[in-house]
């Protein structure tokens, strides 16, 4: 009677176990949507074992992805191998594909002519204690906000708010106006720069200019002007070097570093220079920007 019942038991046993078995197999894969892009859009092919290709979609046909290079080269795999499809953004230099920055619309911290797409979005953080998200409304005006992590104790917490416009946006040319206004600072006084900046160049290389009026409503101060000349230069595929310098009555900044570029991740690299009665001593520059938008 005990074997029996042994037995029993262990053929239950085993028979849950190969249930489970069953259930927890892990599921097949869906192969991804494959479409045929328009006209002058590359397209990156990603396979299972890592393997990357740049080009456009041929045509799908039979479960077999057709893949045309920008070399020229036909690809073809099984529709099984293909990870994922989608539209990139960059350029070929010497026969290398340079993603472009996904952070394109600041510097270290100045705003550049540029501007995000509709529902574009960055979420960054500014040496470390200060995070800032900046979202696109329409494909010329975004709006922003951040608040330091740590701030001093009694009143409300500071924050600041950056709502931009693009007003020109042509091949080599990008201009914006915009405020970077900060809230309940101090007394629960506010201060800001409200600017213009404009951009010449490309992803890769260009100068940004820009002019400012720094105010502050603490008192009756009237502001001040500031001016502002940056420019980026991206030396290889992952890296740009970059400079935002600062010039105003009695004073100056000046700053100088290195843009690590990810596919949709960034990190800044750098050391920020005050030129303010004869002293200079500088500070590092840390920035983290994470581009939030899938395309």
């Amino acid at each position: 009677m005990r074997k029996t019942y042994a037995a029993v038991l262990l053929s239950a046993l085993l028979a849950s176990v190969t249930a489970v078995g069953a259930q927890t197999q892990p599921a097949t894969s869906v192969p991804p949507a494959i479409t045929v892009p328009a006209t002058g859009e590359t397209q990156e092919l990603v396979l299972r074992d890592g393997s990357r290709a740049y080009g456009q979609v041929d045509r799908v046909e039979g479960g077999v992805v057709r893949f045309r290079t920008v070399a020229g080269a036909t690809i073809e795999v099984p529709l099984s191998e293909v990870v994922s499809v989608g539209i990139v953004e960059g350029r070929f230099v010497n026969g290398e594909f340079r993603r472009a920055d996904a952070n394109p619309t600041r510097l270290f911290f100045a705003p550049t002519g540029r501007s995000l797409r509709r529902r574009q979005a960055y979420l960054g953080v500014y040496e470390i204690l200060m995070p800032f998200l900046q979202y696109g409304l329409t494909d010329r005006i975004s709006v922003g906000a951040g608040t330091p992590l740590i701030f001093g104790g009694g009143g409300a917490r500071p924050f600041w708010v950056t709502p931009k416009v693009q007003v020109l946006s042509t091949r080599n040319i990008d201009a914006a106006i915009g405020v970077m206004h900060f809230l309940n600072v101090g007394d629960n006084g506010s201060f800001g720069i409200a600017y213009g900046v404009l951009t010449r160049g490309n992803a890769d290389s260009a100068v940004t200019g820009g002019v400012g009026w720094a105010y502050a409503r603490y008192d009756d101060n009237e502001g001040t002007a500031i001016g502002m000349i940056g420019g980026e230069h991206r030396v290889r595929r992952g890296l740009k070097v970059i400079t935002e310098n600062y010039v105003w009555s009695g004073g100056g900044i000046v700053t100088g570093g290195v843009r690590f570029l990810g596919e949709r991740f960034s990190t800044d690299l750098g050391l920020v220079v005050p030129m303010t009665d004869g002293e200079f001593i500088g500070f590092p520059i840390l920035n983290f920007v994470w581009n939030i938008t899938r395309k």
